[in-house]
């Protein structure tokens, strides 16, 4: 299922800044349908459990974190300020702004997944919490072991 229509109503949905792939590389492109499996939703795996895997992005300003699939209910927290930029699999772009602590939840149903990736587009790093949920609707995405 394709469909992020269901996260359009999120506070942090951003501001939209393109439409149907306006502006993608086509190295970006090749990007999401090499990486559209991949459940590495952070840059470090901290813990994992039968429950739950905590996951951590810290991106210095210019990094940016490949396309990745969530597929399992989650949360993130904003450790700190600061923007990002995200392409979503559906060929939107859109920039976004946190504050600190700033926390969001995403529920999926059985089929539905965000696939997107994320840069920072700010002057300070950029670091985030996020907790997956392993009892959710949809299997959980093998890890690469590298």
């Amino acid at each position: 299922m394709t469909d992020t229509a269901f996260l359009s109503d999120l506070p942090l949905a951003g501001e939209l800044i393109g439409t149907d792939f306006e502006g993608w590389s086509p190295e970006l492109r090749a990007e999401f349908d090499a990486h559209a499996q991949d459940g590495a939703v952070g840059s470090r795996l901290l813990s994992h459990n039968d429950r739950v895997r905590v996951w951590e992005i810290r991106l210095a300003p210019g990094e940016r974190w490949h396309a990745h699939r969530h597929v399992l209910d989650y949360f993130w927290t904003a450790v700190n300020a600061g923007r990002s930029r995200q392409h979503t699999s559906d060929g939107t772009t859109r920039d976004v702004s946190y504050a600190a602590g700033e926390t969001r939840h995403f529920t999926f149903a059985a089929g539905q997944y965000l696939l997107h990736d994320i840069e920072n587009v700010g002057e300070t790093d950029l670091v985030f919490t996020t907790v997956e949920h392993l009892d959710s609707a949809n299997e959980p995405l093998p890890l690469d072991p590298a």
